[in-house]
């Protein structure tokens, strides 16, 4: 019952509004938020406290009236401004299976338990993929081979040095392989 309910927020949640909303923060190089002496931006040193700063900019995309809550109203509103329709009984039912205090309001503390709910379910779907590719299953390591094999059975038949040279370009230790943090820089 739990992962069909997160999974009906969810589709709300990811792909297009949350990399919408992140794309249009990032390409507002001239807000005050972007300067690198802000204290919102995100060039502060810590990883952590720079993507919740990411993902407080990104609710605040959606708490259209500032009052750091997201009403199924809000939530519509949003969705609606990035040509996504939501009906009043979708956006409720989204702040229903989020809403931890249920107060029908969604505060940053339920939107940040999404964020990491949602990456985790990306993390394990590049893992899967990551394992597709792998010549030798278990490896840890996308070799050519590998990578010519499945880009084969995909359609996209490439030479073993085509593979090599694709490998080349995300191989951040130059051992001639992917490991998976490499392939994950490769997918972002």
């Amino acid at each position: 019952m739990e992962t069909e309910r997160a999974s009906k927020s969810s589709k709300w949640f990811s792909n297009k509004g949350l990399r919408l909303s992140l794309h249009r923060r990032r390409s507002k190089s001239s807000s005050p938020s972007s300067s690198p002496n802000s204290p919102m931006s995100p060039c502060t040193p810590k990883k952590d406290s720079a993507k919740e700063d990411e993902l407080r900019e990104v609710f605040r995309c959606f708490d259209s009236d500032g009052d750091g809550r997201i009403s199924a109203l809000e939530l519509r509103a949003y969705f609606g401004s990035i040509g996504e329709y939501m009906s009043h009984e979708e956006a409720q039912l989204a702040i229903n299976d989020l809403d931890a205090d249920q107060d029908n309001l969604l505060d940053f503390q339920d939107f940040l338990r999404l964020m990491k709910r949602e990456a985790n379910d990306n993390t394990d779907d590049l893992k899967m993929a990551f394992e597709m590719f792998e010549m030798e299953k278990g490896s840890g390591y996308i070799t050519p081979k590998g990578l010519q094999r499945m880009l084969r059975r995909l359609g996209d038949a490439k030479s073993y040095d085509e593979c090599v040279a694709m490998i080349q370009v995300f191989d951040i230790d130059g051992n001639g392989v992917l490991d998976f943090y490499e392939f994950n820089q490769m997918m972002a």
